[in-house]
C-alpha cells in the first residue's frame, strides 16, 4: 500500500448548529467556515477543522467527542480557565501514554479533549 493519511475531521453532533459554531468561534477562537442551519456546519482554526451534523438526540453528543493535538497545551489551558470552560474532570495532567492533556465540553455535551506530546 503505498497512500499515505493526511488528516482527520471530526465530525460532532450539535443540537444547534448556530450555537456550536458560536461557542468554537467565541471561547475557542475558532472561524465559522460554513452553516446551514438544520443540516451542517463547519468551523477552523489554524490547520483544525472541525464539522457538526444537525442532531436532534440530546444523548448522542453526551457520548460523542474528538482529540485535538496542540502546541503550547499551558497556554490553551489557561485561556480555557478562564473561559470557564474547562471540563471538571478533565483537568491540565500527564497520561501515562506521554501526553498531556485536558478536557472541555461544548454546549451539546461533546468532549473535546486537547492534547500535546511529551519531548523524548
Amino acid at each position: 500500500m503505498t497512500s499515505k493519511l493526511l488528516k482527520a475531521v471530526p465530525v460532532l453532533p450539535s443540537l444547534d448548529l448556530a450555537r456550536s459554531v458560536q461557542f468554537f468561534v467565541s471561547k475557542l477562537g475558532f472561524e465559522e467556515i460554513h452553516l446551514a442551519l438544520g443540516e451542517y456546519a463547519i468551523v477552523n482554526k489554524d490547520d483544525i477543522e472541525v464539522h457538526f451534523w444537525a442532531c436532534d438526540d440530546k444523548k448522542i453528543p453526551e457520548v460523542s467527542g474528538c482529540r485535538i493535538e496542540t502546541q503550547n497545551i499551558a497556554a490553551l489551558y489557561a485561556h480555557c480557565e478562564r473561559e470557564a470552560i474547562v471540563h471538571p474532570n478533565g483537568k491540565l495532567t500527564e497520561k501515562p501514554w506521554g501526553a498531556t492533556e485536558f478536557s472541555v465540553l461544548d454546549l451539546d455535551g461533546n468532549l473535546i479533549t486537547f492534547f500535546e506530546y511529551s519531548e523524548n
